[in-house]
Order: C-alpha cells, then sequence, then structure tokens
C-alpha cells in the first residue's frame, strides 16, 4: 500500500530512482487551475487569430501602424498555443520528453524578445507620427516597416540561439530527475540577455513614450487656442493630428499593460537569481506575461471600431464572397 501511494507521487512511477514527485495539491485547486488556464488559453488564440485574418484579409488595414499590430498578434497567437502545455504542468510534471523541452523554452525566449522588439518598433512609430509628421509617410514606409518586423523576428531567432546553444546541442542535460524542464544559461549569457531584450528596450520605450504625450500634450493646447481661427484646410490636418493622437493613447495603453505584465517576468533575474529557467512549476510571473497576449485584443475591441467591425465579417463567413478584401472597415 506505501509502495502504491509513493508510486503514486511519481512523475514516472516506472522510474522509481529517477523520477520527480508531484507537488501536493487538492484536486478542486488543480481542477480550477486547469480550467482557468485553458480558457485563458483558447481566449488568447481566437482573439489572436482574429486580429491576424483582419488585419491580413482587408486591404484598408495594411498600413504601418497594422502591421506591426499584426507582428504582435503573430507572437501572441503562438504564445496561446505554448500555453496549452503548460496548461498540463498543473499536476507538476513534463510529459513531453527532454526535446520539446528544449524547444518549448527556446520557443517562448524568440516570442519574448520579438515582442519587446516589436514593442519598441511601435514606439518608434508613434514617436515619429506624433513628433514629426510632415515626414512620418516618407520615413515610415509599409516596406521599410515589414524589414523591421522581418529583422526583429531574426534577431531574436539568432539571439536566443546562441545563448541557449548549449541546452539545444544536449537537451536534457540540466534535468535533475525526470519530469523536469530546466535549462541554463550561463552569467554573461544572461547578463547579456537581460540588457538586450528587457533595460535597452524598455528604456528606448518609455523614453520615445515620454517625448510622444509631452509633445501630444502641447499639440493640444495649441489646437485649443486656435481653434476658432483655422480654415478649412487646417481643420482637416488638425482631425488627422488628433487621429493620430488617439493612436499614440491606443497603443499606449499597449505598452503599459505590456510593460506592466513583463517587469515581474525578468524580475528574478533583477534580483540576481540563477539563470535557471524552466516550466515544470510555472511561477506566477510568467503566467501574468502570458495574460498579456490576450489582453491585446481586448484592448483593440473597444478602441479599434475596425477590429469590432472585421470580427463581425469573419464570424459571419462574409470574408468567403468575392472582392471581401475591399471591404469598408474605417
Amino acid at each position: 500500500m506505501m509502495e502504491t501511494l509513493e508510486e503514486s507521487e511519481l512523475c514516472f512511477p516506472q522510474l522509481l530512482n529517477s523520477s520527480c514527485r508531484k507537488p501536493k495539491r487538492p484536486l478542486t485547486e488543480t481542477v480550477l487551475i486547469f480550467s482557468l488556464l485553458s480558457f485563458i488559453s483558447l481566449l488568447t488564440v481566437i482573439l489572436n487569430l482574429l486580429v491576424i485574418i483582419s488585419i491580413s484579409h482587408f486591404k484598408q488595414l495594411h498600413t504601418t501602424t497594422n502591421f506591426l499590430l499584426l507582428s504582435l498578434a503573430v507572437s501572441d497567437f503562438i504564445v496561446g498555443l505554448l500555453m496549452f502545455f503548460e496548461i498540463f504542468l498543473t499536476v507538476g510534471c513534463w510529459f513531453f520528453g527532454d526535446i520539446m523541452c528544449v524547444l518549448h523554452l527556446y520557443l517562448s525566449y524568440i516570442i519574448t524578445a520579438a515582442s519587446v522588439g516589436t514593442m519598441v518598433l511601435i514606439s518608434v512609430d508613434r514617436y515619429v507620427a506624433i513628433c514629426d509628421p510632415l515626414h512620418y509617410s516618407i520615413k515610415i514606409t509599409v516596406t521599410r516597416v515589414k524589414i523591421c518586423i522581418c529583422l526583429c523576428w531574426i534577431g531574436s531567432v539568432l539571439h536566443n540561439s546562441l545563448i541557449m546553444m548549449d541546452n539545444l546541442k544536449q537537451p536534457g542535460r540540466y534535468h535533475s530527475c525526470s519530469g523536469e524542464c530546466v535549462v541554463v544559461i550561463n552569467y554573461i549569457a544572461g547578463v547579456a540577455d537581460l540588457i538586450l531584450t528587457f533595460i535597452g528596450p524598455v528604456t528606448v520605450v518609455i523614453v520615445l513614450y515620454m517625448r510622444v504625450f509631452v509633445v501630444a500634450v502641447s499639440q493640444a493646447r495649441a489646437m485649443q487656442s486656435h481653434i476658432a481661427a483655422v480654415t478649412l484646410q487646417r481643420s482637416v490636418k488638425i482631425t488627422a493630428k488628433k487621429s493620430e493622437m488617439k493612436a499614440a493613447k491606443t497603443l499606449g495603453v499597449v505598452v503599459v499593460v505590456f510593460l506592466t505584465c513583463l517587469c515581474p517576468y525578468f524580475s528574478s533575474s533583477l534580483a540576481g537569481q540563477d539563470s535557471l529557467f524552466g516550466v515544470t512549476s510555472v511561477p506566477i510571473e510568467t503566467w501574468l506575461f502570458y495574460l498579456n497576449s490576450s489582453l491585446n485584443p481586448m484592448i483593440y475591441a473597444f478602441c479599434y471600431p475596425w477590429f469590432l467591425k472585421s470580427i463581425k465579417l469573419i464570424i459571419t463567413f462574409k470574408i468567403c464572397q468575392p472582392d471581401s478584401c475591399d471591404a469598408n472597415i474605417l
């Protein structure tokens, strides 16, 4: 009886000497966590898939800013898929093998770096739109944005390939028992990763958005003081500026929510803890970062009328009609 009880506490009962032990947790708590995380994961996948289809399908949405949102939606969509693997970790064991363990963490790090890079590009886009609106269409073109997005993803892949080289060469080399999923990054690589994917980008984002809102406030005051004297032509220009400011505020909300969810994710590194990362016991800061991926589409739904219109066309299958990509969404 004692042997059966001891085996039930192991991730792999057939490996008595090398199996990890399951953490003791009430069944009701496990079911509740499993249900909640399943809902968040499914919601993340569906909402971001709607964003991807909307921006990809409708030609009116093929703008520089929306292509940046598309890049962010792709990374959030992949995060939603990765969450399906970690849902099974509510029992405290990794059942998918050493290779899948390393690939899972490797992909999650790539997504993190790509998301941070995209946030930097969004901040640059809003900075130029608000602070240098006359040259925005010249400096920020669709081709340049696509190139920057590709470079962002390629750089993320190369960067994480270097810092995880040892783990990719020999998956499972740092596992202490079967059913565990961890990778170890050396100190120098960990510091470089912290600077390149957190401290540096976050500093750039904060500085650029502080500048954006300072300029936005000054422009708003200038418009209020001269609103009675503007001509029809200039009023059109002011309307355009207002739309840019509204976009800046919306994306500002996205950036603030992202930083709020990202900072706890890197808190352990800033606290000087060992560079030991795993998913056998997923910490709350990791799930907070994952939750951000489902929050972004919700922000779009409240702030972008085109998103709600495109969802209606998608769920009613009107996008299957000929020339639906030319529909008036804006």
